[in-house]
């Protein structure tokens, strides 16, 4: 039984010893198909995830074709903040197989976009800057909105250039203008040129002509008195009641520094006294063509003294034909004795100190009625004309318009031709 016993035992643990493998195998096949069941039942999950990736790809595809035109930003999102301003402009095209992302791109990559970038962008500012002024230069760093601008900005520029070459543009602030060439008479701008109008002081230029038609000593004395004294508007003279000059002083004075004193004595001292002085100012005025022209007083404070600007055309070229006229008017000073005292007197017109200008006759005048008025007998642009201003509102109005003529003219004569009537 011992030896039955014993057998049966050792039978038993070979056979244990056998089944060891076979268990592990066992299991080891149990475990690789729960491990193969568990794969099979996440491989939903990844073909999931590969069609929203295919989705995800299809939604960034429009961002990448947007990137073609905006700047893209040369380093990457975690540095955008601290390097704004270092932005560069890309024209990359979607490669075929690739996924289209803001990648920072290759340094070759971005020289040939440089090139492509820079030869675009030369190409159109040649185009630009063909129709560009030197006035107003396209700059490097703009748009196309600061570019227009620009463009904007240049015909304006251009305009002003072309300002004074177009006559029909001549701006003439005065209320009644002439220009005319005194050699042929011609109108080169006029503006309200019929209009009858006071002239004020203009008036002194015919005092002048009929107190030198009358032929007199021109040193014999007269005397300023009370009836000289403007009681009707209150203007001011330095000629005090009972100062003596010479005629001749009082003729200087008058076209000179507008005198107004020493023209009413000239008149006064004319033979026949001052009516028949204001009956030969008309006189004179009708043997001239002035025919829209009348005159009351040899100041012009009266306000109906009248005129045209054609008509004072016609008297700044007779006056210009007295050699002291010419003179009188434009002396820009002198110093004259008064009552035992020498005083200054200065010319009214501040152009005839100006070295830019070449006047030969020159008056001015003001009274609230006429405005600011201005005739002169200048050589602009190498042709001598007859500029006649009346009725300027401003201060400095008929200075201006004088300069504004003048300008005018030279730019018309630079360009090789002569202003033409307006």
């Amino acid at each position: 039984m011992r030896i039955k016993l014993r057998a049966a035992l050792l039978l038993g643990a070979m056979l244990g010893t056998a089944m060891l493998p076979m268990e592990a195998a066992h299991a080891m096949e149990k475990g690789k198909g729960k491990a193969e069941s568990q794969k099979s039942k996440a491989s939903p999950v990844v073909q999931k995830g590969k069609k929203e990736a295919v989705a995800e790809k299809s939604m960034v595809k429009p961002v990448a074709q947007k990137a073609k035109v905006e700047p893209l930003a040369r380093t990457s999102s975690t540095k955008s903040s601290t390097n704004k301003n270092k932005v560069e402009p890309t024209a990359a095209k979607s490669v075929p197989g690739r996924h289209a992302m803001a990648a920072p791109v290759d340094r070759k990559d971005k020289a040939v976009v440089r090139v492509a970038k820079a030869e675009s962008v030369h190409s159109v500012r040649s185009a630009r800057v063909s129709q560009i002024s030197k006035y107003a230069p396209l700059e490097t760093s703009g748009g196309l909105t600061h570019a227009v601008q620009k463009r904007n900005l240049t015909r304006v520029l251009a305009g002003n250039v072309d300002f004074w070459q177009d006559p029909g543009r001549l701006a003439v602030q005065s209320g009644s203008a002439l220009v005319i060439a005194q050699d042929s008479g011609e109108p080169l701008y006029e503006k309200n040129a019929n209009a009858i109008v006071p002239i004020a002081s203009i008036t002194k230029l015919m005092t002048a002509m009929v107190v030198l038609d009358s032929m007199p000593n021109l040193q014999s004395p007269i005397t300023i008195s009370d009836e000289d004294v403007d009681y009707l508007r209150g203007s001011r003279s330095r000629l005090g009641v009972g100062t003596v000059i010479s005629r001749e002083t009082a003729l200087l004075l008058a076209l000179m520094s507008s005198e107004n004193r020493a023209a009413n004595a000239l008149g006064r001292h004319y033979p026949g006294g001052l009516p028949a002085f204001v009956a030969a100012m008309n006189r004179k005025a009708a043997s001239l063509g002035m025919s829209s022209s009348h005159f009351e007083d040899p100041t012009g404070l009266n306000s109906n003294n009248v005129s045209t600007a054609h008509d004072l055309a016609r008297m700044v070229a007779a006056a210009h034909h007295y050699p002291l006229i010419r003179e009188f008017s434009t002396t820009p000073g002198v110093r004259a004795e008064v009552k035992g005292r020498e005083l200054d007197f200065h010319n009214t017109n501040q152009l005839v100190s100006s070295p830019t200008w070449e006047i030969g006759l020159s008056k001015t005048g003001y009274i609230q009625e006429a405005g600011k008025c201005l005739v002169m007998q200048a050589r602009v642009a190498d042709k001598p004309v007859v500029i006649v201003l009346l009725d300027s509102a401003g201060k400095q109005t008929r200075i201006g318009d004088a300069n504004r003529i003048k300008r005018w003219m030279e730019s018309a004569s630079a360009t090789g031709r002569l202003p033409t009537r307006v």
